[in-house]
């Protein structure tokens, strides 16, 4: 985000420098010069004192055809300009924090790591800047949850609290740490888009992560990377999972009408981006709970195969890499 916004920035000055020089060839060095400033600000505290800051502004005279005082109101009018754009780029893909008096003190997730519904979870909890530890179930034993008689993932506690089903699990938070946000409709644009993800969506990311048997081993692969298994597990697991998960998702193709795995994946892309309607997000200047909810299951195919191939060949990619930013790095306390 931070490197984004250093090149946002750049672009933005070298463009008033442009208007400045008339387009020529010193503002092609000025947009070098500038480029190199603003990333060595992020390891210089004060680039422009004692000798540097002689270097600096024989370099800003000599591009400024020796007006130095010319250049320095022009500059400073630009950098005016910078910090009003990165202040409203800051407001659209910040985070969103709940009040410190509203943020759950003790907060567990028992989860698979590649579990789409887990990852709804987690994209909110990101989002909302709260704090959360993570248990990794075995999906053979679940010895991990045997205390629960729900036997199913994700299972969040909160302070002592169980909540189970991912959008009830996000309904319940939502309403924790949002005491103030007007409950949805029922039949609004919000909810509507959050039971596609869940009775649409989810649907078509098996029949593509497992599509054909290097594919299955790829997510396998991931699978037993980032699982809870023995050695001895995540080899028997890689291969005997992904053998049968191949033949389910074969399955699972028939009871969803999927005749062609990728052209439904792209299809459901389109749809989402085609809901969009020009916005940065569902939610306008930031994501909502279907914002969320999307990003949320697209996350642990992104880099797999079918999320390359996705990103490749349909709009959704902007949206996502704005999605990225806005949730930002994960609030998971590390063991």
């Amino acid at each position: 985000m931070r490197r984004a916004s250093a090149l946002a920035t750049s672009t933005l000055l070298s463009r008033s420098l442009a208007t400045v020089y008339g387009g020529g060839g010193a503002a092609s060095s000025g947009h070098r010069l500038l480029q190199v400033a603003l990333f060595a600000s992020k390891t210089t505290s004060d680039a422009c004192s004692g000798a540097r800051g002689r270097w600096f502004s024989s370099i800003l005279e000599s591009l400024a055809g020796g007006s130095s005082r010319a250049m320095s109101f022009g500059v400073a009018g630009v950098m005016v300009s910078v910090v009003a754009a990165a202040t409203l780029s800051q407001e659209v893909y910040a985070k969103e924090p709940p009040p410190p008096e509203l943020v759950p003190k003790d907060v567990v997730l028992y989860q698979y790591e590649a579990c789409p519904f887990c990852n709804k979870v987690k994209a909110f909890l990101d989002y909302y800047d709260i704090p959360y530890k993570v248990v990794e179930v075995n999906p053979l034993s679940k010895k991990e949850i045997k205390w629960s008689d729900y036997k199913k993932v994700p299972i969040l506690m909160v302070d002592g609290e169980q909540l189970v089903d991912s959008s009830a699990i996000i309904d319940q938070l939502d309403g924790k740490v949002l005491p103030e946000k007007l409950a949805p409709s029922g039949d609004d644009e919000e909810t509507k888009w959050r039971q596609w993800v869940d009775n649409h969506l989810v649907h078509v990311l098996s029949p593509n992560i497992y599509r054909n048997t290097s594919e299955a081993l790829e997510s396998f692969d991931y699978i037993t990377s980032n699982g809870n298994f023995s050695f001895t597990e995540k080899i028997t697991v890689k291969y005997a999972g992904a053998a049968a998960m191949y033949f389910v998702s074969k399955k699972l193709k028939k009871k969803y009408n999927i005749t062609d795995e990728r052209a439904a994946l792209y299809e459901a892309a389109e749809t989402w981006v085609n809901a969009l309607n020009g916005r940065d997000f569902l939610g306008g200047s930031k994501p909502n709970l279907a914002d969320l909810a999307v990003f949320g299951v697209l996350r642990p195919i992104r880099y797999l195969r079918s999320g390359k191939d996705m990103v490749e060949h349909t709009r959704i990619g902007e949206w996502y890499t704005r999605m990225e930013a806005s949730v930002g790095e994960s609030a998971r306390i590390k063991a």
